[in-house]
């Protein structure tokens, strides 16, 4: 029998054992006096800084629900573990590790394997779990089989508009004359991993389809990148009206926009996710200026949705800094589950637990949570998480579009 095997059967037998010993005692309490929340994180290696905010963004919930008195007279309390470079042996020794303990009732990550391999070991586990990224390959798992995988649920929306919107968005800021009605070339820039590769092929079949020519296409080993200046060469040799780089990495995104701005050509760069990361403006000041970025499931700090800036503040307030977009979604992640927990009424009945955080439908940060059945996936749509663009001015993020929810407009970038 293999160790995890073992592990898995102990796990069991310790809640069989627990959930009879439950029935027979007098007590009020639903499980022990504790109830650990397992958290996958990287908190160290390049993208520690996304791993620090899950650990902030976690924590600061789980501070406030046993200020208010926890569960039944019980207390949360977080236990991290730390998937470090991503790689699936980092990953599997940390999951493993946390469905290990008994305690543990609630798994949660940002992004732990960018592949997601993991959620099978949670459905096998039948432990409830709540993830916030690379939705397409969370999509490719469970729409197959849905009922198989009741564990687990996407706090992010289909990657689908990522693969379409920054086209759509190109275009309409050149129709109304923002910027200049050029040649349709464009440089796409991407990581080998699965979340920038997903994005970056989806984005250069769209382009393609509406007539755009792709004049920079590569792809860099992941990991860190300080060194873009021979790609850069590239894109000032036939200088396209849209520059792209899908490297998600808040280091490896400001090291190619420094190194853009030392010979910067009259292009717009969009960059995929990295500048929503506090580090970004840190390492790139003034050069940040005018940088447009997306974000599906990011904060939707618009008066229409004043649940972001209510959590935005109680962020800034605990820990001095802003937050970036996982900071806000694991707290949401967190009481997610809390809320799902009430529901349930018992910690150690994952099965019910389960079932309640897929019949969630509430104001969160990003906008409306409600998951789709078929593919477990928060729904996305202006009316639930839409596709959020933003415009860095001044170390500010101003939200330009979707227009309802914009809290200023795109402005020309200063080197065009």
């Amino acid at each position: 029998m293999s160790d995890t095997s073992l592990n898995r059967r102990l796990r069991r037998a310790l809640l069989g054992a627990s959930v009879a010993t439950l029935a027979m005692a007098a007590s009020a309490q639903a499980f022990a006096d504790t109830i650990k929340i397992g958290l996958l994180a990287p908190l160290t290696g390049p993208a520690a800084a996304d791993g620090q905010e899950y650990q902030r963004g976690a924590q600061m919930a789980i501070d406030e629900i046993n200020a208010a008195g926890g569960f039944n007279g019980n207390t949360f309390e977080l236990v991290v573990g730390d998937v470090k470079d991503q790689s699936a042996g980092n990953v599997t020794s940390a999951v493993e590790r946390l469905l290990g303990d008994p305690d543990v009732h609630f798994i949660t990550t940002g992004y732990a394997s960018l592949t997601n391999f993991e959620i099978d070991n949670m459905a096998e586990a039948e432990m409830p779990y709540i993830l916030s990224a690379t939705s397409q390959q969370t999509r490719d798992i469970i729409a197959p089989e849905p009922e198989k995988y009741g564990c687990c649920w996407s706090m992010t929306p289909s990657f689908d508009a990522y693969n379409t919107d920054v086209t759509f968005f190109v275009e309409k800021l050149a129709k109304e004359g923002k910027i200049p009605q050029g040649s349709k070339k464009v440089a796409i820039v991407s990581s080998d991993n699965a979340y920038s590769k997903t994005i970056s092929e989806g984005m250069k079949k769209t382009f393609a389809e509406h007539g755009w020519t792709i004049t920079v296409d590569e792809i860099v080993p992941f990991g860190e990148v300080t060194d873009w200046r021979s790609i850069l060469a590239k894109v000032r040799a036939d200088v396209p009206d849209v520059v792209i780089n899908t490297d998600y990495l808040p280091g490896n995104s400001a090291s190619f926009l420094n190194q853009f701005m030392e010979q910067p050509t009259k292009s717009l760069v969009f960059l995929q996710y990295a500048p929503s990361v506090p580090e970004f403006v840190e390492l790139t000041k003034a050069n940040s200026n005018g940088i447009v970025y997306n974000l599906l499931g990011g904060p939707l700090t618009t008066p229409k949705n004043p649940r972001a800036a209510e959590v935005s503040d109680k962020f800034k307030a605990k820990y001095g800094t802003e937050s970036g977009t996982y900071g806000l979604a694991l707290y949401e992640t967190v009481h997610v589950y809390f809320d799902a927990l009430k529901k349930a009424g018992d910690a150690s009945d994952h099965a019910a637990v389960m079932k309640a955080i897929g019949e969630t439908d509430k104001q969160i940060a990003a906008g409306r949570l409600k998951f789709d059945p078929a593919t477990h996936l928060a729904m996305q749509g202006d009316d639930f998480i839409p596709i959020t663009f933003f415009q860095i001015w001044d170390g500010q993020r101003i939200l330009i579009s979707p227009a309802q929810y914009a809290t200023g407009e795109f402005k020309a970038q200063p080197w065009m």
